[in-house]
Order: structure tokens, then C-alpha cells, then sequence
């Protein structure tokens, strides 16, 4: 069970975070606001956000943006040990780093957590508390919780504390037991859980340079609370998320409103039964048989028994807005124009392109500096459960700028085709120089075997 929704029925039912600082028995780097947030969050990625309904459907917006990043950071990631071992353990560590970087960034953060040999667990933010952290962000003292529903009425939760301090590493494992998950209950052995009876009440390391695990944390400014806890990548275009959804909802009524129907007068309705109620209701006939050759009409009657409907269709202003409302998300997540948007629809200049591939750039080279950290820790953490922190391994992280890479590439081709004809320096001056048609032709002189 995560921490959503254990703070859903323990922290907001009977425990809030001032409660649940004495089960602790210290602070916590986590607000009301920010369990709040990331509760959100969790529900948005999963396509039930609060403003959805029968009417309004999740367009899936929020998996689309986490999927575009996720992908572009990991897309040329070359990542390795020099340890040969440790090297195979770390790879197979890693193998399913994509669909949890995509969690990570929706939620904010994520925690890859060793639990031995090559075995790692992926923690996103609704699955721990953090208690600290140090100067740099980096989370140094940080509670899993689990929880384990026995019977109908009976509950054990483990709390598993791993804190850093002055470069002692201590784990403790503390359980409880209650009657309602809206209540912690009271403390008990451990043992009481036969998966949980082999784990230490206490442990402690001494030595040890890093926190047992990887952190990762979107490189996004906290305004929530103030802290290092991380924001999910679409925090700032959740209204128009919300705006998206709403306006994907007015499409589809648009269709099903102006399907073709038929107006009639009660005396061209069937009677149905109705089943287990002995009653009757007047229906029409369903698709083909709704189409009708002639009626038996009765005799002196001059009014008509079907109308149809048939109206026009609007679809298109209302496919406009949407991507309207899609190309301000591209802008507010720091994505590229067309990655979100109809590509063929993005009318923005050469100029504005360009700063867009750029923004995006940016940001993806931010993820990947959080993630390089990440990983660097995780291969510490994955070298200390092994014994070989002191085998004077190298850990070597590199991304290649594939953003701008394909932009060169993309300019290269372009003055292929220039140079086969197949384009004209017209064309390329607008699209590269953001110019005009007018003013692409007044800077191109007379020759055309200009170099470009």
C-alpha cells in the first residue's frame, strides 16, 4: 500500500503531520500541502483527476509529457561501472529505469532502493516520508512505510528509517498493529509478521560517504513548501491540463451530439418490454433499421410522423482550441512545440522553434544532472551492500545532446535538398532565419550558386 493512501485514511482521518512527528519522534521535510500536491499528482498520471467525469475524460496529457522526457534523457544515456562485477550488478539495477524516471517525474521524486545482490526497488514520492536533507538537496534521513492487511480488521505497518548522520548509517524497523488503517495502533515485535521477524529493531554503520540509496528529484523550484521535496515536471500547466481535458470532452460531444436522428411522432414508435416489470416503452428501431421505406399512415392525417436531424458539425474550431490549449502546456513544461501539439498545425517561426528546442534542452539536461546524482548514489549504495566499496571503482555517466544534435542534422539535410533542388534558398532562409517570404528573396542575390 503507498503513503497516498495510507495518509488518506491514518494522517487526514485521525493523524496529521504534527501527529505524526511524535511517531517519528522528530520533524519532518514534508508539509500538509506537499502530501497534498503529491496526492494530485498521483491521480492526474493515472487519469483520475479530480475534474473528470462521464462528461470528461483524461486526455492522458500528464503520461504523455513524463513518457517525451523520459525517453529524450535516457534515450542516449551511457552509463557503466568500471568494476566488471559491480558493473553487471548496476545494469541490471537500472533495466527498468525508464517507466520509473516516468513516475518520478510525474510525482516529483523517486528513490532506487537496494534490497541486495542486483535486486533494487523503485520508491516513487507517494511510497516515503522524508525527515532531511542536506544542504544540496540530497535526502539523508527518509522513512519507508509498509503495510501488510491481515484479516478484514487487522493492519501491521512497518515504518523502516534509514538516517545519515556525520557518515554513521542507521536503519531501524520499528512495526504496529491496528484494528483500522485510519489508526496506527500500537507498537509490537516484529516478529509478529514472519517476513519481517529475520529484520534488525536497529542497526548501525559506521564509515559510510552516501545515503544507501539514489535520490532523484525534478530540477524544479519548490513554491509549494519551501522545501527540497520534488515537483512533478507538470506542475505549472495543471489548469491547462484541466482546460485540455475539458475542451477533449467538448469534441467528443460534439460528435455523438451531431450523429444524424430522427425526429418522430409517438405513433411510428415501437412498443418493448420491459424486462421483470410487466411494463412497456416506445422505442425506435437501432442503425439500418432506422431506415424506413414507408409508414401506414392513418387515413385524413396530414402531419408529418418523422423529421430528421442532421446538423454541422463544429469540430474543427474546437480542435483549434485544443491545440491551442496543448501548445501552452509545450510552453509551461519546457517542452518543443509538436511534441505535445499536431505538428503540422504549429505555426511558429524559425526563431520561436529554435528557442522552444532550446528551452527543452534545458530542461533535459537538468533531469539528467539530477539523474547522473541519482545513479552515482545508487552505485555507491549497490557497491556497499555488496562489500565492494573499496574495490577503487569509477562510475561514468554521459548524455549526448540529441536535441540539438538532431536540429544540425535536420539544417544538413536542408542544404542537401537546397543543393539538389529539391528546396529553395527561399524556403531555407524562412525556415532557418525566421524571415519572410518577401524578405528571404530581397537578401538572396541574383546567382544561384550561392553557398550556403
Amino acid at each position: 500500500m503507498g503513503l497516498i493512501s495510507y495518509l488518506k485514511g491514518v494522517i487526514r482521518k485521525m493523524l496529521p503531520v504534527k501527529s505524526l512527528k511524535q511517531v517519528v519522534g522528530q520533524d519532518l521535510a514534508i508539509s500538509d500541502a506537499m502530501i497534498t500536491k503529491i496526492e494530485l499528482w498521483s491521480k492526474m498520471e493515472k487519469g483520475n483527476a479530480p475534474w473528470t467525469d462521464d462528461q470528461v475524460q483524461s486526455l492522458r496529457t500528464e503520461q504523455g509529457i513524463c513518457r517525451e522526457f523520459a525517453n529524450v534523457c535516457l534515450n542516449e544515456m551511457e552509463s557503466k561501472v568500471s568494476n566488471e562485477n559491480l558493473n553487471t550488478i548496476y545494469q541490471t539495477a537500472i533495466r527498468d529505469l525508464n517507466e520509473n524516471l516516468q513516475s518520478g517525474l510525474a510525482l516529483g521524486s523517486f528513490i532506487i532502493k537496494p534490497l541486495g545482490g542486483d535486486k533494487v526497488e523503485y520508491v516513487t514520492a507517494d511510497k516515503f516520508i522524508p525527515l532531511q536533507f542536506d544542504n544540496r538537496g540530497r535526502l539523508t534521513n527518509v522513512i519507508f512505510i509498509e503495510v501488510r492487511r491481515i484479516k478484514e480488521d487487522e493492519y501491521y505497518f512497518r515504518f523502516e528509517q534509514h538516517a545519515l548522520i556525520n557518515k554513521v548509517l542507521t536503519i531501524t524497523n520499528k512495526a504496529y498493529h491496528s484494528s483500522s488503517i485510519s489508526s496506527i495502533g500500537r507498537e509490537v515485535q516484529l516478529s509478529v509478521v514472519n517476513d519481517w521477524a529475520a529484520l534488525p529493531e536497529s542497526i548501525t554503520y559506521q564509515g559510510v560517504e552516501k545515503p544507501d540509496f539514489g535520490y532523484y528529484r525534478n530540477p524544479i523550484k519548490n513554491d509549494i513548501d519551501e522545501s527540497f521535496c520534488g515537483v512533478s515536471v507538470f506542475e505549472s500547466a495543471i489548469e491547462l491540463i484541466k482546460k485540455t481535458d475539458t475542451q477533449f470532452g467538448r469534441i467528443d460531444w460534439e460528435f455523438e451530439s451531431g450523429e444524424r436522428a430522427v425526429h418522430v411522432d409517438i405513433m411510428a414508435l415501437q412498443e418493448q418490454q420491459i424486462v421483470g416489470s410487466g411494463k412497456k416503452k416506445h422505442v425506435l428501431p437501432k442503425l439500418n433499421k432506422r431506415l424506413y421505406r414507408g409508414l401506414n399512415l392513418q387515413a385524413g392525417t396530414n402531419e408529418e410522423l418523422f423529421k430528421e436531424y442532421s446538423p454541422e458539425f463544429r469540430e474543427q474550431s474546437l480542435i483549434n482550441g485544443l491545440n491551442t490549449y496543448l501548445r501552452r502546456i509545450e510552453f509551461s513544461v519546457s517542452l518543443s512545440y509538436g511534441d505535445l501539439s499536431d505538428v503540422q498545425e504549429v505555426d511558429k517561426t524559425a526563431t520561436e522553434a529554435k528557442i522552444a528546442k532550446k528551452r527543452k534542452y534545458n530542461m533535459v539536461t537538468a533531469i539528467q544532472s539530477n539523474l547522473k546524482e541519482c545513479l552515482e548514489d545508487l552505485v555507491y549504495a549497490l557497491a556497499f551492500y555488496n562489500a565492494m566499496t573499496k574495490t577503487g571503482y569509477e562510475f561514468v555517466c554521459n548524455f549526448k545532446d540529441s536535441i540539438l544534435v538532431d536540429e544540425e542534422t535536420e539544417r544538413a539535410q536542408d542544404k542537401a535538398d537546397v543543393a539538389l533542388g529539391v528546396m529553395s534558398l527561399v524556403e531555407y532562409r524562412m525556415k532557418w532565419y525566421g524571415e519572410t517570404e518577401e524578405e528571404a528573396k530581397a537578401k538572396i542575390p541574383a546567382k544561384a550558386d550561392v553557398e550556403i
